[in-house]
């Protein structure tokens, strides 16, 4: 399975805005110029994350991007449901049936198995990253027991050496 790259994006941002000071929305510019990237495909997984229910957004000039969940809420496989859908690693295409279709007890035998193989693999990986938060990551980051929070839009040299130092 290859995971794209707005899988990955999604889960920065979402751990952007985990370290964030959590009274204070971050911009979209600030987003943007953080992540590098075109800002309209950055937009888009924006949106899929509030639709996804993992953010929210505030217009007007203080506006920008918060959590909508604290991150120990936010696993990462809610991150790849918004951004990546449903977990389904096997297209099923019908090869094995158009192979073994002279002998059709035997074709609907093997797309079967190996349908159920890749079903099976997809729960235990979901199962996985279903486990592991936001909050997992950011610790398993920082070696601390508490998120450190900043103001992305106006981080401070004070902010970094902090972020640096644990």
């Amino acid at each position: 399975m290859q995971l794209t790259k707005g899988f990955e994006q999604a889960a920065c941002i979402v751990a952007l805005l985990a370290t964030q000071k959590r009274d204070i929305p971050v911009s979209s510019g600030v987003i943007n110029e953080t992540l590098g990237g075109s800002a309209t495909y950055l937009h888009k997984i924006m949106r899929k994350l509030v639709v996804g229910g993992l953010i929210t957004s505030v217009s007007g000039n203080s506006g920008g991007f918060s959590l909508a969940k604290e991150p120990e809420e936010i696993t990462l496989l809610e991150i790849y449901h918004a951004t990546e859908g449903k977990v389904d690693t096997f297209p099923d295409l019908g090869f094995f049936e158009h192979a073994f279709q002279d002998f059709p007890s035997l074709a609907m035998k093997a797309d079967g198995a190996i349908t159920d193989a890749f079903h099976h693999a997809d729960r235990l990986w979901s199962d996985h990253i279903g486990s592991v938060t936001v909050q997992d990551l950011i610790w398993q980051t920082f070696k601390v027991d508490q998120i450190p929070l900043v103001d992305w839009n106006n981080l401070s040299e004070e902010d970094i050496k902090g972020l640096n130092e644990d």
